[in-house]
């Protein structure tokens, strides 16, 4: 659930990197957590609906370039063809904020070219819908990964579809939950006697890993190597780690000898058209839940407990009824995805409600603007945890809905049960709330709260 660090999308653009903390808080000699520096992020707005930064290719048709006194020369800076300059989802200001660009490109723009990015940007609710649904826009190639984006095709990926369903079920869903709960309240707990705390730092950060090790039974030990490995590229579908294979099939073997209550006993005990599931499956659908705790998830994390912080009242009706979980959570997703991009690329030509997309050419699907496309939401750019069908895009859809959807879920609300529980006075403290950062994955970076 997180771009690789210096990885290039098929549209060329450089994932963000997030930094992180020192050490595994669940694991006081937890090995080290070191990331590189912040990726340079793209960007837009200096002021609502105000379109500033660099000018670039963004158009239905080539246009020569205006003069733009905010060049810093980082684009080619061409025109939509009307004589309209628009910054490239590359420029600098649009990851600070992308919303005055999402308006200007749903309104006027639902699907343009941005020669900067490479590839044609979709804004709009439904044809974001629809093209994510769509069989003809295929998911890029693993080597160009984006965690909790769709990267295996075809047989692969409905393979692993289909043999991870009904994984999460019954003995498996409880063990999942059960992992998945320990950890949030052991993060939790550690956090109370305390006066202050980011939960981004000492909680976000972590939860979605340590679930994932703690439901597959593996040593608490590991949750730091886990976590590297989703920053070098281990994906939602357990791709793009050489070493995983050989971390886990020690793991699997154990477990076949002598087999326990933990998620990775259930697999190896699972059987599949009266066989045991091979250990190709085993280890691949480990990995899944293990890439699932990669930075995708603890951005929308972070996100759907700043909401909720930010929003008090709405806080205090999620205690009083915590039924609305799901629906606070993926209202969330909806006004704050942690992804905000996601790729795909045309098998032949596509004609959309917007236009055609030519064949090969790479697309760019904006959850982060369909899920506030006025159109598709009353007041999109409010939070209402009791808005009626908030739509659901921010995993994907169609047959590339992505795998950790329930993970995520399910990780979210024990997190804020867990919270709740073991923080009762937990509030937002003093000060605006931190902008969020980056494009293709978004989210905010502290959130500095009040525990006593």
């Amino acid at each position: 659930m997180r771009a690789a660090p210096g990885a290039q999308d098929p549209a060329g653009f450089t994932g963000p990197v997030t930094q992180g903390p020192g050490t595994c808080p669940f694991v006081p000699s937890g090995g080290a957590d070191t990331t590189g520096a912040d990726a340079t992020r793209p960007g837009i707005a200096t002021g609502p609906g105000t379109l500033t930064g660099t000018p670039t290719v963004l158009r239905p048709a080539r246009a020569r370039r205006a003069p733009d006194a905010d060049d810093d020369g980082d684009s080619d800076g061409n025109g939509c063809g009307d004589g309209t300059i628009l910054p490239s989802l590359r420029s600098p200001a649009v990851g600070r904020d992308p919303y005055p660009l999402y308006r200007t490109l749903r309104t006027s723009y639902p699907l343009v070219h941005d020669e900067a990015f490479g590839a044609w940007l979709i804004s709009r609710y439904e044809d974001v819908r629809a093209a994510l649904a769509d069989p003809r826009l295929v998911a890029p190639p693993p080597k160009s990964t984006l965690t909790h984006l769709t990267h295996l095709e075809d047989r692969a990926h409905a393979a692993h579809r289909a043999l991870l369903s009904p994984a999460l079920r019954g003995r498996a869903l409880a063990a999942l939950r059960a992992g998945v709960e320990r950890a949030a309240f052991v993060l939790a707990r550690r956090l109370s006697g305390r006066q202050e705390a980011d939960l981004v730092a000492e909680f976000c950060h972590w939860l979605p890993a340590v679930a994932a090790v703690t439901a597959l039974g593996l040593p608490h030990e590991e949750t730091a190597r886990v976590r590297e490995w989703c920053r070098d590229g281990l994906t939602h579908l357990g791709a793009g780690h050489g070493d995983l294979d050989a971390f886990l099939r020690p793991y699997v073997a154990r477990r076949r000898a002598r087999p326990g209550r933990d998620l990775l006993s259930v697999l190896c005990t699972a059987r599949a058209d009266g066989r045991p599931l091979p250990d190709e499956t085993v280890v691949g659908t480990a990995g899944t839940l293990l890439g699932a705790g990669g930075e995708a998830t603890h951005l929308a994390l972070a996100s759907f407990l700043a909401n909720l912080l930010d929003h008090p009242a709405q806080l205090r009706l999620v205690r009083e009824r915590p039924a609305l979980m799901p629906a606070a959570w993926a209202e969330s997703l909806r006004r704050d995805p942690a992804v905000h991009i996601v790729l795909r690329r045309a098998l032949v030509p596509v004609v959309t409600g917007a236009g055609t997309i030519p064949a090969g050419a790479a697309v760019a699907c904006l959850l982060g603007s369909a899920g506030r496309d006025p159109a598709r939401f009353a007041a999109p750019d409010r939070y209402d945890i009791l808005r009626p069908a908030p739509g659901q895009l921010a995993f994907g859809a169609g047959r590339h809905r992505c795998l950790g959807v329930q993970l995520a879920r399910l990780t979210a609300e024990c997190a804020l049960h867990a919270l709740l529980e073991a923080l009762p006075r937990l509030r937002r403290a003093p000060g605006g709330r931190p902008a969020d950062e980056g494009l293709i994955t978004r989210g905010p970076k502290t959130l500095p709260v009040l525990l006593g």
